[in-house]
């Protein structure tokens, strides 16, 4: 691939594009490798620092020192951001830091050491780092943390016109902003008007008669997920913050409210997986390891419970050996009703969806849910157990054993997920474990049982 093709080409991240770049810094090409790098979305370019090998990565950054700037920092990957912070010079580092926004800034800090978040820090001028350092005060995975200082604000008695002549004169706006605050004269939001409302009406207009309905504030030390909920929920687009006096202390944007969603999808995919919350493809074979190696053993001592209940039925097995190879389909069956009821709480408990309210009404749709299920698998494997083996005692056993842990299943998936949550733990840390368990022993439990009841 020539320079020009490389850049005559749509810039996203594909393979051959990865590949010419490594290719360009393996031979110390530092003009290709800026003609393949640069068109790049600092996405894109945050996502190729992540894909590629750690020596790749160094080899690239010392080819191209000037790569990574404040974007890019903002996109990289938790894991990496400390280790990419540590190749840079302190004046890039400060470079990179004045082109942030404040909540961009809180969000590199506070995920790093506390030498390298005073290096960061040192890097700003006095005001920014104030700011930032107040928006550091508050608790973690707050609306505090996740905030930006710069607001765009006018005074509650202003009009369109002061308002258009005020953002034209300003010598800097934020990068991304939607509407401008009103305060009254002890900087309390009032509401806020759109700039598309501000743009469209008349110069005379007051902006306290063209303000939204959905106005709202936000306590500074709101959790994040919260936050994330009340945008969703009433459609914001940027929404203040406030302390405890009720004044003005920053404003929350839509972008980073969807990030905050996007980050509890993926915490409770990684936690119902039994990955952890921090686990990341750019982490390393230990810390893999690390991660995944105290819920194995978890599922380790929760699978002897069903090793268990099979080793009391040993005489049913040993006079009945067709069991052996069959009793696995009601077990495993189960587990899947189970996960997909599971998959659906847990997600409907982040969302609120599920409630104390609702939540009996849901408990009856699972038990419904379950039995019809049971009763069509029931039939399906009660006939095809009689074909098989030619006796319909075990069709039977088999498709009574799979109407009881698919309505076990269906349960457990709802119920735990609800009582873990009344107990103040997360629902999405343990439920899996809990769930797999509980299908597996009644799996065993209701066929073998049946079995040595009906069969011999």
């Amino acid at each position: 691939m020539t320079d020009r093709a490389a850049q005559d080409e749509d810039p996203a991240l594909d393979a051959r594009r990865v590949s010419a770049i490594l290719e360009a810094v393996e031979a110390r090409d530092a003009p290709r490798a800026q003609s393949l790098v640069g068109p790049l979305h600092p996405a894109d370019a945050a996502d190729l620092l992540e894909q590629i090998s750690p020596s790749e990565r160094r080899d690239l950054l010392a080819l191209l020192p000037g790569l990574v700037d404040g974007d890019i920092l903002s996109e990289l990957d938790e894991a990496l951001r400390e280790e990419v912070i540590a190749n840079l010079a302190p004046a890039q580092l400060a470079e990179a830091m004045r082109e942030l926004d404040s909540d961009d800034v809180v969000d590199i800090l506070e995920d790093l050491d506390a030498p390298q978040q005073a290096a960061i820090l040192g890097t700003l001028d006095l005001a920014d780092r104030a700011a930032v350092e107040k928006s550091m005060s508050y608790p973690e995975h707050s609306a505090g943390r996740l905030m930006q200082r710069e607001v765009v604000m006018a005074p509650e008695h202003w009009s369109v016109g002061e308002a258009t002549d005020y953002l034209r004169e300003v010598a800097h706006l934020p990068d991304q902003f939607y509407h401008v605050l009103l305060v009254d004269p002890r900087m309390r939001p009032t509401g806020y008007a759109t700039l598309g409302r501000i743009l469209s009406s008349p110069r005379d207009t007051r902006l306290r008669d063209i303000l939204e309905d959905s106005f709202r504030t936000i306590p500074a030390t709101t959790p994040e997920e919260d936050v994330a909920y009340l945008f969703t929920q009433y459609h914001l687009i940027s929404c203040p913050v406030v302390d405890e006096t009720g004044r003005l202390v920053g404003v929350i944007t839509i972008d980073d409210a969807m990030e905050v969603l996007d980050d509890e999808h993926e915490e409770d995919m990684l936690r119902l997986a039994g990955v952890g919350e921090a686990s990341s493809m750019s982490d390393g074979a230990l810390a893999t390891m690390r991660t995944r190696l105290p819920w194995l053993i978890v599922n380790l001592f929760t699978a002897s419970i069903s090793a268990f209940v099979i080793s009391r039925f040993e005489g049913t097995i040993t006079a009945i050996v067709s069991l052996a190879a069959v009793m696995p389909i009601v077990a495993s069956t189960g587990g899947i009703g189970g996960t997909q009821s599971l998959a659906v709480a847990v997600r409907a408990l982040a969302t609120r969806d599920l409630t104390a309210a609702n939540a009996g009404r849901v408990v009856r749709r699972e038990l419904v849910s379950g039995l019809v299920n049971g009763l069509s698998l029931a039939v399906i494997l009660g006939i095809g157990g009689t074909l098989v083996y030619g006796q319909w005692k075990l069709g039977l056993v088999l498709g009574m054993a799979m109407i009881v842990n698919q309505i076990v299943a269906a349960l457990g998936g709802v119920l735990v997920p609800l009582g873990l949550e009344r107990w103040g733990l997360d629902p999405a840390l343990a439920s899996g474990t809990f769930v797999t368990t509980l299908t597996d022993v009644m799996g065993y439990l209701s066929f073998l049982g049946l079995a040595t009841a009906l069969l011999l």
